[in-house]
């Protein structure tokens, strides 16, 4: 499917967009998703709010993966499933994949619903918009007690499957596959994100800090611990992708080879030492210094510009593109 979308692309972007959607619902299906999660799914594909109402149970997503709790509900399209009905709340025109995107919803919900399989605790488990009550029983379904110490792991949905409970969950990042480490001693198969060992009744926290971690992996790190970032991880989370602060659009637009000195500059102890290791005159070192400064808005090298380089360099590597 991945090699037909790839194919596809160049020759006929609506169609390859569309194999793209099923694509996407098919990954959640495979992995077990249950309601939350395709919900989920669905409002990270279109953008708008997705919901769904099962035996008198009305259940909303926003984009961001948070519930939506507020009473006006605008169904722009909906769908009827055995046991109910989902729809996407848009305001305005349809986008073009609307269509599908509900279609597959309604399909995979009722799949969901017909599977009822034990994955769906996991995921009930991570929800941090569903009551503390209800992630308890999830829980106690998966045998945890509340006080356990448990950490998540973040891997791709096509990692070698660990022998823990695990499941795939749709993030702002892309879906990623989550497994529940009840012993701290599972290793992960690279590149993984590990979230920090909390008790079992904080879940959402530790899976939200694998995700973050697995998005920062490199090939110099295919395995990035939460627990490393230290207090960056709240500013990572407190992060909007897809609102960009202006530090981060500035170190975007640096080409590669001003990036590269840039890094440079804040690793080293002087201009003079960075240029020794790039191998550059001073002088020229210097004026890319000063070039840098007025491209950025502040100097990197100052201890406030320091830490703005830092913040900077880390949100850019959770944005997306833009």
């Amino acid at each position: 499917m991945q090699d037909l979308v790839g194919r596809l692309t160049a020759l006929d972007p609506d169609a390859s967009e569309t194999l793209k959607v099923i694509a996407y619902f098919d990954t959640l299906n495979a992995g077990g998703a249950g309601l939350d999660g395709l919900l989920r799914g669905a409002a990270v594909l279109s953008g708008v709010v997705a919901g769904a109402e099962r035996r008198g149970r009305t259940t909303r997503y926003s984009p961001r993966g948070l519930h939506v709790t507020d009473t006006e509900i605008h169904r722009s399209l909906q769908r009827t499933t055995r046991s109910g009905s989902v729809w996407l709340e848009r305001v305005g025109p349809p986008h073009a994949n609307d269509e599908m995107i509900l279609e597959r919803l309604g399909l995979a919900v009722d799949l969901a619903e017909a599977r009822r399989n034990p994955e769906g605790a996991l995921e009930t488990a991570l929800d941090a918009g569903t009551p503390v009550s209800e992630r308890a029983k999830a829980l106690a379904r998966l045998r945890v007690r509340p006080n356990a110490r448990i950490r998540l792991i973040a891997t791709a949905t096509d990692a070698p499957v660990m022998s823990a409970p695990s499941t795939v969950m749709p993030t702002r990042f892309g879906i990623l596959r989550a497994t529940l480490d009840l012993t701290g001693d599972l290793a992960p198969t690279e590149p993984a994100g590990i979230g920090p060992r909390l008790n079992a009744e904080r879940t959402p926290e530790s899976w939200e800090g694998a995700v973050i971690a697995y998005r920062l992996t490199d090939p110099k790190s295919p395995v990035v611990d939460a627990t490393d970032i230290g207090a960056l991880l709240i500013l990572a989370q407190a992060y909007d992708p897809r609102e960009p602060h202006d530090d981060v659009r500035a170190l975007a637009a640096l080409d590669p080879r001003s990036a590269d000195i840039a890094r440079v500059l804040v690793e080293s102890d002087s201009v003079r030492s960075a240029a020794a290791r790039l191998g550059m005159h001073h002088s020229t070192m210097q004026a890319k210094h000063e070039s840098l400064t007025r491209a950025l808005g502040y100097d990197p090298r100052t201890i406030t510009g320091h830490a703005r380089y830092i913040a900077a360099a880390l949100l850019l590597r959770l944005s997306d593109p833009f």
